[in-house]
């Protein structure tokens, strides 16, 4: 049987810097209120209307393809992760396979919000392992800018979110290192905690045009923060040890854990309660805001990018959000 290897590695964020200083020009927020609550001093958000969500994931596919060192037409399945589609239909991978203009590979979209990275690198796994597939791209990518209620009242959702895209190709491999276990979770009965309801099939475009809404809230994002909170950290705490578990690992044994970046006072809390150096630890919430499915892509490259990965390391990822869903990845790099 084959082992999946992440083979190469790729990002891309929009250049338009968006700091806290610029939020409070929109709306009653504050740096101090921002960094306090969320850890984040700065964010990317398109402000070119070119600039979709599938030709960001083209951006860093092209750069993941490059890495790891193949043609693109070495590419013979696309799995791409986003809760911001180009379109309501057809998904994003499509648009990316006619992006990068390759030969007519299956693209399979994924709809798992913040975690839905690590759901996608787990079908990725398993599709490596069972032989079906050798070089498999794997996307996330958001654009959150557009959606968001830049206003007094929207603030808690607003100020959290960036914009960006991350890639990761996944390859067969005979060797040792590789995804050793992936861990995948969901409980619906949360699902109106972290959600955007409107529009939908039951509320479409008839319901829209006769909407009494003058102002759009009922279109914006809601989270019920508290709640998220105090469920992340639990979710979060038991799937990495489902993962190391698993493997017969202990928490000493982790080299680099990255959290899906959602909140740094989450990952500070997991952190605390794992006993983790700060140099097992991966953060960049503080620049890029949370990207959803594209944040553990797009840290995991530059922590890679950095140094902090090497030959024979254990890294773990772990992400929770809207769903509820949750996941882990426990690889040996």
């Amino acid at each position: 049987m084959f082992n999946s290897v992440i083979k190469g590695l790729g990002y891309y964020v929009p250049e338009n810097v968006v700091t806290n200083e610029d939020l409070t020009k929109m709306m009653d927020t504050s740096d101090e209120w921002i960094v306090e609550r969320t850890g984040i001093r700065e964010r990317r958000w398109v402000n070119d209307d070119k600039l979709t969500t599938s030709l960001m994931g083209t951006y860093a596919a092209e750069k993941a393809i490059k890495d790891a060192n193949i043609d693109k037409n070495e590419i013979d399945f696309i799995i791409f992760s986003t809760l911001s589609p180009d379109y309501y239909f057809p998904g994003s991978g499509v648009l990316l396979q006619r992006n990068l203009e390759i030969k007519e590979v299956g693209a399979l979209d994924v709809r798992n919000q913040c975690s839905g990275f690590i759901y996608a690198i787990s079908i990725a796994d398993q599709y490596i392992k069972s032989g079906m597939y050798k070089n498999i791209l794997v996307v996330g990518s958001e654009i959150h800018s557009g959606g968001l209620e830049k206003t007094s009242r929207g603030r808690s959702v607003s100020v959290i979110f960036g914009d960006g895209a991350g890639a990761a190709v996944i390859s067969a491999s005979k060797g040792e290192s590789g995804i050793l276990s992936t861990h995948l979770h969901s409980e619906g009965k949360f699902a109106e905690e972290l959600a955007v309801i409107k529009p939908a099939t039951t509320f479409w475009v008839d319901k829209i045009k006769n909407d009494d809404d003058e102002d759009g809230s009922g279109y914006y994002p809601y989270m019920n923060g508290n709640f998220v909170f105090k469920n992340a950290v639990v979710r979060f705490e038991q799937v990495i040890f489902e993962a190391l578990n698993h493997s017969n690992l202990k928490k000493e044994d982790i080299s680099l854990l990255i959290t899906h970046q959602a909140n740094l006072r989450i990952s500070q809390y997991i952190q605390k309660r794992l006993k983790l150096s700060d140099s097992q630890v991966y953060n960049n919430i503080m620049k890029y805001g949370n990207t959803t499915a594209a944040s553990i892509p797009i840290a995991l490259t530059e922590a890679y990018n950095s140094n902090l990965i090497k030959k024979g390391d254990i890294v773990v990822l772990a992400a929770f959000g809207s769903g509820f869903t949750w996941g882990s990845a426990l690889i040996k790099w």
